[in-house]
Order: C-alpha cells, then structure tokens, then sequence
C-alpha cells in the first residue's frame, strides 16, 4: 500500500474532474493506491493512432506494479460490475467512454443509468476520472455540444451520487464536495 497523509481514504464513491493535463489522473491513481494492492484499472480508451497509443503507454509505464488493467470502451458498467468486491477500483476517463458511447452510436441516456446504477452497486472504492468540458466557450457545431450536454449531465449525476468530488487544477486537488 502507498499511503498519502493527505489522501483520505474513507470515500467510497469518488469523482474526479479537470481539464486535459491537469495531472487528475496521476491524482486519482494514488487516492486508489492509498488503499492495499491489488488495484483494478478500467480503462475507456481505444488505441486508433500513435498518438494515442503514447499516451496509453505513458499511463500504463507510470503504474507501479499491483494495477490489474482492464479495457472497457464500451461495456463500462459490466467492467465495475465483474470486479472483485472490495477491489480497488479506477475508472479512466468517463468522457473518452462517453466519446465511444456516442461514436457507436448508442442509446446515451441509457448507458449513463447503466453507468450510474453499477457505480451505486461497487463493493468501492471506485474512483471515476473525467474531463470537465464544461468551462470553455460554447463548441461551434452540434456534435461537440451534445458531447458537452451529455458530459455536464453525467457529471451532474455521478457528482450527485459520489461521497466526495474534486477538481483537479494545475496539479493541485480542490475539494467540491
């Protein structure tokens, strides 16, 4: 176990938010770190160019060893389901599976009960990681605005249900709820 004086671990539920680099990924792997190893990794993305296949590995080199990786770009709620109860777990990113959601052209709302009904079901503690969308100017064509409506409303909903939420800011945790 690689414990934080400073990271509380009695959160089952936690949602963490930031923009792209915030450093909210590096932050919520060591909240589930602070609990005994092994920890679960689900991960949203999908490898389509070398650009993302770098970032992939850059996340899977960072990890010390105790991360079981799991890849689920779609079926994320069966992910969280199928898990150990008790296990550690990490959710990387909600908005790249929600991307994937969209991209395949699924039912969204549907997902999202599906989402949020296995996230109220976890044995936790579950850490869900996420871009905040939400905070720039208004996107210039239809498709990147119901990305951002459907991101703010998942948001909304899992913050709703989550124990304790951050934002993530240069690296820095800000405490929401």
């Amino acid at each position: 176990m690689t414990s934080h004086p400073d990271i509380p671990t009695s959160a089952r539920l936690t949602l963490v938010l930031g923009g792209a680099r915030s450093g909210k990924s590096r932050h919520a792997e060591a909240l589930v770190q602070a609990h005994p190893a092994p920890w679960l990794y689900i991960a949203t993305a999908q490898a389509f160019d070398d650009e993302m296949r770098a970032r992939i590995a850059l996340h899977r080199e960072r990890r010390p060893e105790g991360w079981i990786t799991v890849d689920a770009p779609l079926d994320l709620a069966g992910a969280i389901r199928k898990a150990e109860p008790g296990r550690p777990m990490l959710v990387d990113c909600l908005t790249l599976w929600l991307t994937n959601v969209m991209l395949a052209e699924r039912d969204v709302p549907a997902a999202v009960n599906e989402l949020e009904e296995a996230c109220a079901a976890a044995a936790g503690p579950l850490v869900l990681v996420s871009n905040e969308v939400g905070l720039g100017i208004v996107p210039d064509n239809a498709l990147a605005r119901r990305f951002r409506d459907h991101a703010g409303i998942l948001h909304q909903r899992l913050a709703a249900r989550a124990d304790r939420v951050l934002l993530i800011v240069a690296g820095l945790p800000l405490t929401v709820k």
